[in-house]
């Protein structure tokens, strides 16, 4: 164990956060427990609005692209009454079973094992696609976008929240008071600026882009909640890895480092 934990009831209020009225009715424990990184219900729940979940017919289906341990799948099905196929190449999809029937979900979430460049799922599949603090990983390739949203029906969005820039680095060189945070983990290079992203997904011709936006004080909720990993989580290293996030947040304050918000509408 990390440290000497609180209590349920306290763990709970320091994570009762106003702006995701949804997410706090979720037990505290459990989603510091299945973690792996920023709080995904939080980041889920400010996309919802944007992607239009609450106009989805019941049953409708959605695709969690990077579900990690299925908090998002769990998450869309009880919250949204949709059917869900958690797919995630990081943990297996026996794992998540449990998760999801512990969850009393079983019946609308369908794990699966996959990479995301390689899809076992046809055409117009799905009503919407989500993927939660992921995408940056597969999906900066100008080539990618027209190749996974051919899943969605006409008309369907696409939804992303990923760790996001203010601005994006001028030259070849990182911003020096990060210097040592990005010399240590090259996936920074993945991080862009809403702008970025529009652009990105206008040019492919893909999709409409309806929301490309910045999660104000967005650094505040990752720095909030890496603190409560860093002293909550009983693995040792996801301990580990919220103590490195919260020096990265004392780090900028706030100057470089967010969410953006990305939806866009299958043309």
């Amino acid at each position: 164990m990390s440290g000497t934990r609180t209590t349920n009831d306290d763990l709970t209020d320091r994570v009762t956060h106003p702006r995701y009225p949804r997410s706090s009715r979720y037990d505290a424990r459990w989603c510091v427990e299945n973690q792996m990184g920023p709080h995904a219900l939080w980041l889920l729940e400010w996309l919802a609005p944007a992607l239009g979940l609450e106009e989805l017919r019941p049953g409708a289906r959605v695709l969690d692209l990077g579900c990690g341990r299925a908090m998002t799948s769990v998450f869309l099905a009880k919250e949204y009454d949709v059917q869900v196929t958690a797919a995630d190449l990081w943990v297996k999809p026996d794992d998540n079973a449990v998760r999801i029937a512990e969850a009393g979900v079983g019946d609308k979430v369908l794990p699966v094992y996959t990479e995301a460049h390689d899809l076992p799922f046809g055409e117009g599949t799905f009503d919407a696609i989500v993927s939660v603090d992921a995408y940056q990983y597969f999906g900066t390739n100008d080539l990618y976008l027209p190749t996974l949203t051919r899943l969605l029906k006409p008309g369907g969005r696409i939804g992303i929240v990923v760790p996001a820039l203010r601005q994006e680095p001028e030259g070849d060189e990182p911003p020096e008071h990060l210097k040592e945070y990005w010399e240590k983990d090259p996936g920074f290079w993945a991080f862009h600026t809403p702008a970025w992203w529009r652009r990105l997904w206008t040019r492919s011709k893909a999709v409409e882009v309806e929301t490309a936006d910045w999660l104000e004080d967005g650094w505040r909720d990752w720095l909030l909640w890496s603190e409560v990993c860093a002293e909550e989580s009983s693995s040792e290293f996801m301990a580990d890895m919220a103590r490195w996030s919260v020096d990265l947040m004392h780090a900028d304050v706030g100057h470089l480092l967010g969410f953006a918000r990305i939806v866009g509408r299958r043309l």
